[in-house]
């Protein structure tokens, strides 16, 4: 591994911890969160924008590969796995992760993956926040269903560098399944996007000179490394912690996490910086 720095060490470091949290908390592999930060860190570090945030995603969703594994066996001895939502959506899932990885993502701009980034997360925020009850009837859809929604979730999570709670769990809860519940399986959601993903951004980034030293196309290795191994730490604590709070602090918490990086990457999207 190349020589990063105390300060870079720290930087991803402190990004593993919380974001290792956050994947035991909220189901969300923590990719959500370390996608603006690792931006802003690549960029510190001489790297553009364009380039920046398509490291950026992809190195964040190659460690949710680590993350997800330390989460799902948290969340699996709470009882708070579905795993036959888990079936009925992973090979969606799987298909739309790498169709996403492998061909959209190295077509897009940076910038464009930016403002794409900010869209969706501030929609999907918004929808938590408004708290609406699903209707008593609504149940989760058959296999053809789950499997169509699992590829439009594996998809759009290859984009934005995500594990994809942040689509999955807001579904399963507008299908009555419980918070708890929906978060935990989310988790185990989280492996195989980011094996799918992971996969097609290596292709996608086959033949793209190194930026820094360590990358891999679009994999920033030293980094992943280190905040893989941070995060994994963390994750059954943010795990334990999510089977104690109340539900609806759980969605708030979700949605302001969200909304504060949504504005975040619209003004890099926006400025270019």
């Amino acid at each position: 591994m190349p020589d990063l720095g105390a300060l870079l060490i720290v930087e991803l470091l402190a990004l593993g911890v919380v974001a290792g949290f956050l994947a035991g908390l909220l189901g969300v592999g923590g990719g959500m969160m370390m996608v603006p930060f690792m931006t802003a860190i690549l960029g510190n570090r001489g790297v553009p924008l364009s380039l920046a945030v398509k490291m950026a995603i992809a190195t964040s969703m190659a460690t949710i590969l680590f993350t997800s594994l330390s989460s799902l066996r948290a969340h699996h001895r709470l009882g708070a796995v579905r795993w036959p939502l888990v079936r009925g959506l992973a090979p969606g899932i799987v298909l739309g992760g790498l169709a996403s990885g492998a061909g959209a993502f190295a077509v897009l701009k940076g910038q464009g993956l930016a403002l794409f980034f900010a869209a969706f997360i501030g929609w999907t925020a918004l929808k938590m926040f408004r708290d609406r009850k699903p209707q008593p009837g609504r149940d989760m859809p058959g296999w053809p269903g789950q499997t169509a929604v699992g590829a439009g979730i594996g998809f759009v999570s290859g984009l934005l560098g995500a594990g994809g709670a942040f689509l999955s769990v807001p579904f399963m809860v507008w299908c009555n399944v419980p918070i708890r519940h929906a978060v935990g399986t989310s988790a185990a959601l989280g492996f195989p996007i980011a094996l799918a993903a992971t996969t097609g951004y290596v292709i996608g980034g086959w033949q793209l000179p190194p930026a820094l030293p360590g990358a891999f196309g679009y994999l920033y290795l030293p980094a992943l490394v280190v905040v893989a191994t941070a995060s994994v730490t963390m994750a059954p604590l943010g795990a334990r912690v999510a089977q104690r709070i109340e539900t609806r602090v759980l969605r708030r918490l979700f949605a302001l996490l969200l909304l504060g990086l949504a504005g975040y990457m619209l003004k890099a999207g926006l400025t270019g910086a």
